[in-house]
């Protein structure tokens, strides 16, 4: 289980779709904003406060982006 809550699941997901948006620029301002929030308080709770496994997530990020971004041609992958 990668968070014990489903509010940090759900601004994790955010945070996540701000920062593979098009948004100029990513700080917890724009993010919020991208994510339909009023202030970045939220996010900056996700980032500080929040019970996660932050290691297991990254590597689903990781895992998830070789698999649907990777370059099929490109063979082994690198760390």
């Amino acid at each position: 289980m990668r968070f014990r809550r489903s509010e940090p699941r759900r601004r994790a997901r955010q945070y996540l779709c701000g920062l593979v948006s098009g948004v100029d620029r990513k700080n917890g301002w724009t993010l919020a904003e991208q994510a339909g929030e009023v202030s970045p308080d939220g996010m900056q709770r996700l980032l500080r406060w929040a019970d996660w496994d932050v290691n297991a997530v990254r590597d689903d990020v990781r895992n998830y982006v070789v698999e649907h971004i990777g370059d099929p041609h490109r063979g082994a992958h690198r760390r």
